[in-house]
């Protein structure tokens, strides 16, 4: 599959295209533009560093977005081989928006969750555009509580714009299939960690990740609200997205120095779709490397320290 460009990549594109078309020539011709196509490979590498190194804040919101950006799936499927899917909450239905399950991580078991999106039209109907409807977190705090009374670690991938919002939804109990969630989590008695792949809108992202450790790609954001959504209640205009981003601070490295995400995983040049199995080996390492150090702790540590964790959001100290 051809890689797709956003607008601010174009640059990139048009010299990708350029260096192509005289690789090809070269070929046809048989003439010698081996050192024309050098100078253009520098001067690619060049741009690519200066663009990525310099991305905005929205420049990131629209890398989360990409179409082709790695779900919550192909890392699973990538990272646990053996991964068990089990469906329904046990009240209601499936919700093909929440995916989670059994499997083993370096041999030992562990318990799956992830948010999943459509990577076409007709799958992102099915999945409800990875926005859960309150059956899809009932389904995982099924799989917490399992989990926790066997005495499995869990691992969560976030993505998804935010809870199903329409009246379904609501009718289903939406705000309190949530708030059960963010209560059992609070209170979980084995290793948790979640790890923010792309968007994490709101309460909808809340409901699987209250964590022991939260991990969050480069490119990823985490919002109490989409940019739009700001936009068009600060300034009546959906437009000016790209302003409410830089002032909401959404980006995985304004929340790493806030103090809200643990650590930011760093993504393969010009994003996590550009080389998945690196993206993988980047995630795999980091989950080992966190789920030893929490594998140490005892159910009351894991605990108080997931407690503490939240209760220092938001604090501050005023001067004199």
């Amino acid at each position: 599959m051809a890689t797709e460009y956003l607008d601010f990549e174009k640059p990139i594109l048009e010299l990708e295209q350029k260096i192509a078309e005289l690789s090809s020539y070269t070929q046809n011709s048989g003439m010698d533009f081996s050192q024309e196509i050098s100078t253009l490979q520098g001067r690619l590498a060049s741009l690519k560093e200066q663009t990525y190194k310099n991305l905005t804040r929205w420049q990131r919101v629209q890398l989360a977005r990409h179409s082709q950006r790695p779900f919550a799936l192909d890392y699973i499927s990538a990272i646990f081989p053996d991964f068990f899917e089990l469906h329904g909450d046990r009240l209601y239905g499936d919700d093909p928006a929440m995916v989670g399950g059994l499997a083993t991580y370096r041999g030992m078991p562990v318990t799956v969750i992830g948010q999943q999106k459509g990577r076409d039209t007709k799958e992102n109907i099915r999945r409800h555009f990875g926005m859960p409807y309150p059956e899809g977190y009932r389904k995982a705090l099924r799989l917490f509580r399992s989990a926790e009374k066997f005495g499995r670690p869990i691992i969560c991938f976030i993505d998804t714009p935010g809870a199903f919002p329409g009246l379904e939804g609501e009718n289903r109990g939406q705000a309190w299939a949530i708030a059960a969630n963010l209560k059992a989590m609070a209170s979980l008695k084995v290793p948790t960690i979640g790890i923010l792949i792309s968007e994490g809108g709101s309460g909808g992202a809340l409901g699987i990740g209250v964590v022991n450790r939260l991990l969050m790609l480069e490119n990823a954001y985490y919002s109490v609200i989409s940019p739009e959504g700001c936009a068009a209640i600060l300034w009546r205009d959906a437009a000016r997205a790209p302003e409410a981003v830089d002032a909401l601070k959404i980006s995985a490295q304004d929340l790493l120095e806030l103090g809200i995400v643990d650590e930011v995983i760093p993504e393969p040049t010009g994003g996590a779709h550009r080389d998945l199995p690196e993206m993988v080996k980047r995630i795999d390492a980091a989950i080992a490397q966190h789920l030893e150090e929490l594998m140490d702790l005892s159910a009351e540590e894991l605990i108080e320290q997931r407690w503490n964790k939240y209760r220092r959001l938001g604090a501050f100290e005023t001067g004199e």
